[in-house]
């Protein structure tokens, strides 16, 4: 027989053969199963020699048919004890692990893989560190083997023995199971010490993956013990109710929930869901987890309304009493109800309508949309979407959260208990989003009449009709809401009431709820009517009635005062009382001038609570040309400034000015209540207007307004607001509004107050806005009198009288 190599052995040729997800290490005698012909090559050559061989662990095992490359350079030189030819042609070899070895040549033959390979060399160790990595090796292999449970007790102590640590290594991995790279890696290290210094960081993280495993394991066993005992324990329950002839409560339930599926008219996919869960849940325990799950989720499904209606009124004209009872004014959104009334005493089966009401604060919009279902005699429901950000709000979170539930929606037809009522989304331009998802986009589906029957709810998970609910939506400004939702909604704008509507509004809702709210109602009170426009026009100001209403319950509170003190049994409220008793008045209304001015011209803007009076002033002095602008004006308003005086330049010699007029003055453009931002384009004909009468001379007449935005050709282009601009005209007594022409339109939703008050005069030029605003002689022949007031006045352009001060900031 072959001896034992030897580490004083010079290196000389030797056959590989390649292991795969193996290191073999010396000492170690394992059988191994061979079938590849070149590794069966490589272990006839080291039969028919010393039966030395080199084994090599292959770097990556799914390799077939390995390479030079394919090896790691660092082995074990093994001794064939035994080979044996197998029937099916593979070959099984008996080896024992000689020494490490280091292949330092590998060459791949046609027959087999050959290596030159030597010793490896082995540096010197402290022999007191040595000493103690055994003596420390020795005590973690002992809670190795206490909590492995597998090497016999003779085993360890036998290895508790042994001193040696090249030894003690060697044997340690033959009962260690570690990865291949890691044995590879202690394979390669070049000192017993290293060895077993890396042995010492193996088996630590063995031990805690064996104490993890063992806690992973008492948690199931303990989990699996609840669960038998509570199984026990409700079967001894159910026996001794079976005694007693007491009643299953959890058998109970169930069969009631089985008589409401079969009692509700669910659709055919939300009762097959049911029906299944139903099944789930009698298989459970009631006291388990998934049981609370399963039965909150069927009384949902059971709780929302399933082919409930209530009965429409469709009679139109009481509709319309009420419409009229609970609101003044209105008319475009009342005329649109009884449209859908109409049409649905001709279409019995009809989708219910997408309503979006826009308009200023306190306009009356929520409750406008509860008249709406009193009058439709449909169920309401309110819905405040202000400050949503998260999309499960909307559609519902998934059942495998904690805590789910469904969205709002069909929270809401739940409450409403009907599957036709009146929903209202209040302040839907307040949604936001996040990184939970964006709520407005969850809406599309629900406000869109081509989707909305088959909502589908992540909590529920199965489709549910909301066609015939009626949604309504409010928001203030349609700038908040996304343009695809805009498209899915019908918009009805509420511009604000005027100052007759709001008076109204007064006399026959606010004034009796705050006589009632405070007690009042006992008392003969009166408000006289400049009372309350003493109130309306020095202590609001806003397009609804809400301060209005602050206002009002202010005086009722001070009332009520005097009347506990002093046994008040009537009053009247005049405009000198309510001074006395709200105080000094924050507001004063806007004023035209008292005279006609030159370089001033009177102006109208839009708000958001109505419409105002713009003044825009214009003063010449002299100068290098500049133009200044002032009064806190946007970049738009800017814009109008210079297209005005663009204009102006270009008519210099039809408005009898010298060309070069500009080359020797300044000219300033002031809009006062400097502390209030200005914008838009609406004020060009205005600032036009101003910049003419400076320059020429001419005032500007004193009871005309202006609106209308101007281009450097002197074309007036349409603007917005008209409606909120002329009623601002008609309270500060204006006699003539100039317009753009293509506004004419826009007239018929004047209320017919304002109408008769109000003169019109629709331009499509500047040249007609001159001869309408500027107190001229003769308008017909204006150009012809600017050039003759030139001739009688060949200085008129520069000034340093200063320009006259309509207003103070705020």
């Amino acid at each position: 027989m072959a001896q034992q190599p030897t580490a004083a052995e010079e290196s000389r040729a030797l056959p590989v053969l390649p292991l795969r997800d193996m290191v073999l290490f010396p000492r170690m005698v394992v059988p191994l199963f061979v079938g590849r012909p070149r590794s069966i090559a490589a272990l006839e050559r080291a039969m028919s020699g010393d039966h030395r061989i080199l084994l090599l662990a292959q770097r990556e095992a799914a390799i077939a048919d390995p390479g030079p490359d394919d090896l790691h350079r660092v082995g074990t030189c093994c001794l064939v004890k035994q080979l044996l030819r197998m029937p099916d042609r593979n070959v099984k070899v008996l080896v024992e692990g000689g020494q490490r070895m280091r292949a330092v040549d590998l060459l791949a033959s046609d027959e087999c893989l050959e290596a030159n390979a030597e010793p490896l060399a082995e540096s010197g160790d402290d022999a007191i560190e040595v000493a103690a990595l055994v003596r420390e090796v020795h005590r973690v292999f002992g809670q190795y083997a206490e909590h492995k449970k597998r090497p016999t007790p003779e085993l360890v102590n036998a290895f508790k023995r042994d001193e040696d640590p090249g030894r003690l290594v060697d044997l340690l991995l033959q009962h260690v199971p570690l990865k291949t790279a890691d044995r590879q890696i202690v394979l390669e290290l070049d000192s017993p010490g290293r060895r077993l210094q890396k042995m010492l960081e193996l088996i630590d993280v063995e031990i805690e993956i064996l104490l993890t495993e063992a806690r992973i394991r008492n948690r199931v066993r303990e989990n699996m013990e609840h669960s038998q005992r509570q199984y026990f324990l409700n079967e001894q329950m159910a026996a001794i109710q079976r005694e007693l002839g007491e009643k299953d409560e959890f058998k109970s339930e169930l069969d009631e929930l089985a008589e409401q599926i079969k009692a509700t008219a669910l659709s055919e996919e939300a009762r097959q869901k049911a029906e299944r869960e139903l099944r789930k849940l009698k298989l459970m325990s009631p006291m388990s987890p998934e049981a609370t799950v399963v039965r909150n989720y069927l009384d949902w499904m059971l709780g929302i309304p399933w082919g409930i209606f209530t009965q429409d009124k469709l009679d139109l004209d009481e509709a319309e009493r009420i419409l009229d009872e609970d609101h003044c004014g209105l008319d475009k959104i009342k005329e649109r109800i009884i449209e859908h009334l109409a049409v649905h005493r001709l279409v019995i089966d009809m989708k219910g309508p997408i309503l979006c009401f826009v308009g200023p604060p306190g306009v009356g919009k929520t409750s406008l949309a509860k008249s709406i279902a009193r009058a439709t005699g449909r169920n309401f429901v309110r819905m405040s979407l202000g400050g949503v950000r998260d999309e499960a709000e909307i559609r519902g979170h998934r059942r495998t959260y904690i805590g789910a539930l469904p969205g709002k929606i069909l929270q809401a037809m739940k409450k409403a208990g009907s599957c036709n009522p009146v929903l209202l989304l209040d302040e839907v331009d307040k949604l936001s989003s996040d990184f939970r998802g964006d709520p407005a986009s969850a809406l599309l589906e629900v406000l869109d009449p081509e989707q909305n029957h088959t909502f589908n709810d992540h909590y529920l998970d199965i489709d549910y009709d909301l066609s015939k609910a009626m949604f309504i939506c409010t928001a203030n400004t349609l700038q908040g809401i996304p343009v695809p939702l805009q498209d899915r909604l019908e918009i009805l704008r509420l511009p604000g009431y005027i100052d007759e509507e709001k008076l109204d509004i007064a006399r026959v809702h606010l004034v009796p709820k705050q006589r009632k709210a405070t007690g009042l109602d006992r008392l003969d009170l009166k408000f006289h009517s400049d009372a309350l426009k003493t109130i309306l026009r020095y202590y609001t100001r806003e397009a609804g009635v809400r301060q209005f209403e602050r206002e009002i319950a202010n005086c009722c509170r001070k009332i009520a005062r005097r009347v506990v003190k002093d046994d008040l049994k009537a009053l009247r409220v005049t405009p000198r009382l309510v001074k006395s008793m709200l105080g000094v008045a924050p507001f004063r209304p806007g004023k035209r001038e008292s005279q006609s001015e030159i370089g001033v011209a009177s102006g109208l803007a839009w708000t958001q609570t109505g419409g105002e009076l713009l003044a825009t002033e214009v003063t010449v002095m002299p100068g290098k040309g500049k133009l200044i602008t002032t009064g806190k004006l946007g970049e738009v308003m800017q814009e109008s400034v210079q297209a005005a005086m663009s204009y102006v330049r270009s008519r210099a010699a039809s408005l009898g000015l010298p060309g070069d007029f500009y080359a020797s003055i300044d000219v300033h453009v002031h809009v006062p209540e400097g502390a209030t931002p200005k914008d838009g384009p609406s004020a060009g004909i205005t600032i036009a207007t101003a910049l003419v009468s400076a320059l020429t001379r001419i005032p500007v007449r004193n009871d005309v307004a202006l609106t209308g935005e101007i281009t450097l050709r002197g074309r007036v282009l349409p603007i917005g607001g008209l409606k909120e601009k002329a009623l601002a005209a008609y309270r500060t007594d204006f006699a003539t509004v100039i317009m753009p022409k293509d506004n004419e339109k826009d007239l018929a939703e004047l209320p017919r107050v304002a109408l008769r008050k109000l003169r019109f005069a629709c331009v499509e030029h500047m040249d007609e806005v001159l001869r309408h605003a500027l107190r001229l002689e003769d308008p017909e022949r204006f150009f012809e009198q600017l050039v003759r007031h030139e001739v009688a006045n060949p200085q008129p352009v520069v000034t340093t009288d200063p320009a006259p001060t309509l207003a103070t900031s705020h």
